[in-house]
């Protein structure tokens, strides 16, 4: 999918863009980020900014020595860096920017997701461009999403987007690091993700990423599962822009692997966390992949985890192979008790049956 055909693009920038010295924010990079995105609004593309640097932004501000930094002198920095961050982006532009900032939390509840997704798609049809970052100043370790490569593909799957734009310090994914590996290759298209793309992944070099291609791919991964091309580029070459903006190929391009999930099968298989297992049979595994079929009691083997009714849990075959992500309807207590029944059985085990299904369909995702 080329540039003439989005409709809708999320651009992910880091903090090595954002504050390259790791000392508060700098054009040296937004400038020619700003023009690309000033470029594909003046064409008529919806445009929504994932930005990074809010703790490199407010880093001078606050007094540290120790490394790591404490979380509590993260917040304290991004506290400070945040309206750093969005006075350094606003100025670039003659247009409205609005902030939003979200945890882990916000993504994992449906009220709070459907009022992202409103407010997001809002701020579009207004022409304002929205920018959004991780909660920095108040998120802790079990809420923080960990890095907005992530971020940005959960926030391109919440709008809708055509294309998922990651901008990096490098031309995208090479075989090896080409830092280290003088003859490292680059890869301009990846069909698939696999275990082997994994594997030419590293972690972040730079002093205030969070990130690092392995982030990069795994949001690639999220995004391209759910139907969206992810492109990621070097955000400090103009020339990857340009060569954008007039249909060329730049850095690495992952292709989406299917069409577009529901909005709802997107959020139970970006947003909500896994808190339990179910093993199934091979009955019950022939029935969700071929027949579109609901999970009943007398397909389930086995449960592992603690997740009360309402929660996520992860469907595995016989093999332990992943197979399905759903939201079960029975706690792990009463799925102990119930497992292999049929159905009109349930009420006489438990006193009470809410419902024939264990997962129903619409609640479910298959994963292969």
């Amino acid at each position: 999918m080329a540039f003439t055909s989005w409709r809708r693009i999320v651009i992910k920038v880091g903090s090595a863009l954002i504050a390259p010295a790791a000392h508060g924010c700098s054009t040296r990079y937004l400038l020619t980020i700003a023009r690309f995105i000033a470029e594909c609004r003046l064409a008529g593309k919806e445009v929504v900014l994932v930005s990074s640097g809010s703790v490199a932004a407010g880093r001078n501000a606050i007094a540290a020595k120790q490394q790591p930094l404490p979380i509590n002198i993260k917040q304290a920095m991004a506290a400070v860096g945040q309206s750093r961050m969005m006075a350094c982006w606003s100025q670039l532009f003659d247009f409205d920017c609005a902030q939003i900032l979200l945890t882990h939390d916000d993504l994992q509840h449906r009220r709070r997701y459907l009022n992202i997704d409103n407010t997001l798609r809002t701020l579009l049809a207004n022409q304002v461009l929205p920018i959004v970052n991780e909660n920095d100043s108040v998120a802790t370790a079990e809420l923080k999403l960990g890095d907005n490569d992530n971020l940005a593909a959960l926030v391109a799957i919440v709008v809708d987007a055509d294309v998922l734009v990651i901008c990096s310090d490098i031309d995208g994914l090479y075989t090896a690091n080409p830092r280290l590996v003088s003859d490292a290759r680059h890869i301009s298209e990846v069909a698939a993700i696999t275990p082997a793309i994994y594997s030419m992944a590293g972690g972040s070099h730079h002093a205030i990423g969070t990130g690092g291609m392995l982030t990069k791919i795994q949001a690639a991964e999220k995004a391209t599962k759910a139907g969206i091309d992810t492109l990621i580029i070097n955000g400090q070459d103009a020339g990857s822009f340009d060569r954008l903006l007039n249909d060329l190929p730049a850095g690495t391009r992952f292709a989406r692997q299917q069409d577009r999930l529901s909005a709802k099968k997107h959020w139970i298989l970006n947003s909500l966390k896994q808190h339990g297992i179910v093993e199934v049979d091979k009955g019950a595994e022939a029935a969700l992949r071929s027949k579109g079929a609901s999970l009943l009691a007398s397909g389930i083997i086995s449960s592992k985890g603690s997740f009360d009714k309402g929660d996520a849990v992860l469907i595995v075959d016989q093999a332990q192979q992943p197979l399905a992500k759903g939201i079960c309807q029975y706690s792990a207590q009463e799925l102990m008790k119930i497992a292999g029944l049929h159905s009109k059985d349930i009420a006489a085990v438990l006193g009470y049956c809410p419902g024939e299904e264990v997962i129903h369909r619409n609640d479910l995702v298959l994963l292969t």
